[in-house]
């Protein structure tokens, strides 16, 4: 359960407040404020990908509610790294305030404006790499390499008046990593001499033993795949996996195939990637999907979008029979990315629809065709110790992934009472050297569903689920209250109910009795008879049918 909220007190002068309002106790849409003497800086602003409980929703966002009457106080956006669940949320933000500086490295900045540009916003930037220092009001910035599953990824150390915090975003250990750049255990570890109060530190994978393997293993596997496929092969991924691109181009170029890009957001993004460098395009193997008709199966690679089972994804679509690529015997697909918690139902069908339709289909659960971008225990330990922070706060997982976090860092020697397990909402003050959690907002969901944002609530969510698992009833009756008389009905339809719509015959006069006998007793509000009319047929079709449809009764008066 939640812990219940409760207010903080006001703010000190010296102290820095800390509110993570999404990333804790989920993996997506993380978003931490950060205040001090009036101002509040943002580390990343992402999104959260909708699950089966969230019928018609297109994306989840921090809750930004929570920080729209300080829009003017807000000195800078920071950006860790270019992932939907790190980025995704800023048009939303900035289209409250437009003019908050984004701050963070070459390929993070350039995906964001290429997002921002779709919803025609002009932002204001300042592209920064490791070793960089700047300010903005109260809050000096050092931004640190990590290394992860994109490029360009950073640490973000925030120093203030209160101390010095590091943040890592998404990180983990490889030491052999595709562009040579590994995280900066020496900028950690010089950090650490000076003195880290507060250490926040991506939870991902802190609960898996040991060290993440190196990104290098994969691309061999790949290769392999690739080579003993006789038909087309499609690898799905995240359409900003600029890695995982980059061993699928060098695969097919080594067998000599040609690579699709498909998806709006996959072409978008690596198109960014190669022309900023961070992407190696072999001369010749990029070909554009409308020019690839006459390319045998044996010597195309399509790479698309659609790991993660999401409906209108490019993978979904062919399962669907809705894409332009199919699917078949000799044909292989690869899911060369992690299952986001939450998805598994989604990717599992999938992978059972393209086994229907005769793929062979190679996964995480078969083959080394992943690693994860995530540091696991092994390697958060390694910075534990060579950080030796006053206080920890674990970020960035479900509920399980911090406190096996928090439980790291007690072993090596962070007393158990400076950790801080905290949720979305809870607001931490670091004063003294010492963290504190002293309130906890109640932090919302905020969807977005088509152009509506914030507007669906978890009661609107709950009608559509209820109308997807129970079905719909209405009830259509007109009376006539001066003489507590049955003009009309009472008619009743039902969607989504399986049993014959003859079956309500049975109900029709009981509902007729009770109006009747309401507006005998004096009853003449049509609300008032409405309510009746729930009641009763509710009732019985809890009893009789054993659903909990949704009723809508409706009762005219004339």
């Amino acid at each position: 359960m939640p812990n219940p909220a409760y207010n903080p007190p006001a703010l000190e002068p010296g102290t820095l407040r800390i509110t993570p309002l999404g990333g804790l106790g989920e993996v997506g849409r993380n978003m931490t404020v950060y205040e001090i003497d009036g101002k509040l800086l943002i580390v990343d602003c992402g999104v959260l990908f909708p699950e089966v409980q969230h019928p018609g929703v297109d994306l989840i966002l921090p809750d930004i509610t929570k920080i729209e009457d300080r829009l003017e106080d807000i000195v800078a956006v920071v950006l860790t790294h270019g992932h939907e669940d790190h980025i995704g949320g800023v048009p939303y933000l900035l289209k409250l305030r437009e003019d908050i500086p984004l701050v963070g490295s070459k390929l993070t900045l350039a995906f964001v404006e290429a997002k921002l540009k779709e919803h025609r916003i002009r932002p204001v930037t300042r592209v920064v790499a490791e070793g960089d220092r700047v300010e903005y009001g109260p809050f000096d910035l050092e931004f640190i390499a990590v290394n992860h599953s994109i490029p360009d990824a950073l640490a973000v150390a925030i120093r203030t008046d209160a101390g010095l915090v590091i943040g890592t975003g998404d990180f983990k250990m490889d030491q052999l990593p595709l562009d040579r750049r590994i995280t900066d255990l020496r900028a950690f570890a010089r950090l650490g001499e000076e003195g880290v109060d507060l250490f926040m530190t991506d939870s991902t994978n802190a609960d898996v033993p040991g060290f993440t393997p190196a990104e290098k293993n994969i691309g061999p596997v790949i290769e392999q795949v690739i080579a003993k496929t006789r038909g087309k092969v499609v690898v799905a991924s995240f359409s900003s996996h600029v890695h995982r691109v980059q061993q699928v181009l060098d695969a097919a170029h080594a067998n000599g195939r040609r690579v699709v890009l498909l998806g709006r957001s996959m072409v978008r993004n690596m198109k960014i990637a190669a022309d900023l460098g961070y992407l190696n395009v072999p001369e010749g193997v990029l070909v554009d999907l409308k020019k690839s008709g006459d390319i045998p199966d044996h010597r195309i690679v399509y790479m698309s979008t659609g790991s993660q089972g999401e409906p209108m994804a490019v993978l979904s679509r062919m399962v669907n029979r809705e894409h332009q690529v199919e699917v078949g015997e000799d044909d292989t697909v690869i899911l060369a990315s992690s299952l986001i918690p939450g998805n598994e139902t989604s990717v599992y069908r999938i992978i059972d629809g393209l086994t229907k339709l005769g793929a062979n289909v190679v996964h995480k659960g078969n083959a080394k065709v992943h690693v994860s971008g995530h540091a696991a225990a092994g390697e958060l330990i390694y910075c534990y110790n060579i950080v030796k922070p006053k206080n920890v706060m674990p970020i960035h997982g479900e509920y399980r992934m911090l406190v096996a976090n928090a439980a790291l860092a007690i072993e090596t020697g962070v007393p158990a009472n400076r950790t801080v397990i905290a949720e979305n909402g809870t607001v931490v003050d670091l004063k003294d050297g010492v963290a504190r959690i002293v309130g906890q907002l109640d932090v919302e969901f905020i969807y977005v569903d088509g152009k509506s944002v914030g507007r669906v609530t978890d009661d609107d969510l709950r009608d559509r689920r209820t109308l997807a698992e129970e079905g719909f009833i209405s009830v259509i009756t007109v009376v006539e209250t001066t003489l507590g008389q049955i003009v009309s009905g009472p008619d009743i339809h039902a969607k989504g109910v399986a049993e014959d719509e003859r079956v309500f015959d049975q109900i029709k006069p009981q509902i007729a009795k009770a109006l009747e006998t309401a507006m005998k007793d004096g009853v003449t509000d049509h609300h008032q008879l409405q309510q009746i009319t729930r009641r009763t047929i509710g009732r019985w079709v809890g009893t009789k049918l054993r659903r909990k449809a949704m009723i809508v009764p409706v009762v005219v008066v004339v």
